[in-house]
């Protein structure tokens, strides 16, 4: 059986398909770097349903999706991310983050498995965050 589950994202109400019996999640992905589609400046958002003991990486590939990503272990850091809300565990420890990383709600999404709805920032702001640049 299927069932709609609403879900809440920046004042806005989105719907995310919901099976019932499983424990799959809604995932906001938020690129605050890009455009908005009408291209004006702003936050782009893809909403995703992120099965139980599934990645958010994996689901963003199922659905079209595209993250950037290198190792698929947790090693590389091309895929982090920075929860803004809801609760994430990662499938195996996140070596490519350090303590106070992770303590600053930075993920990797390829180890990354929702335990709860989410909202996860993506794309090079991100980036840029978490690994400054020492020549500016």
């Amino acid at each position: 059986m299927v069932r709609r589950a609403p879900t809440r994202s920046g004042g806005q109400t989105a719907t995310a398909r919901v099976t019932s019996g499983s424990s799959a999640h809604a995932v906001v992905l938020v690129w605050r770097d890009g455009q908005d589609g009408s291209g004006e400046r702003g936050d782009r958002e893809e909403r995703l349903s992120v099965a139980g003991n599934e990645t958010v990486l994996a689901a963003a590939e199922r659905a079209g999706v595209a993250l950037p990503f290198g190792c698929r272990t947790g090693a590389c850091a091309t895929c982090t991310g920075q929860l803004l809300d809801g609760r994430i565990e990662h499938a195996r420890p996140p070596r490519a983050l350090k303590e106070r990383h992770r303590e600053a709600g930075y993920v990797l999404l390829c180890i990354a498995e929702p335990r709860s709805n989410c909202r996860i920032a993506v794309g090079a702001g991100v980036q840029t965050e978490l690994v400054s640049n020492p020549w500016r």
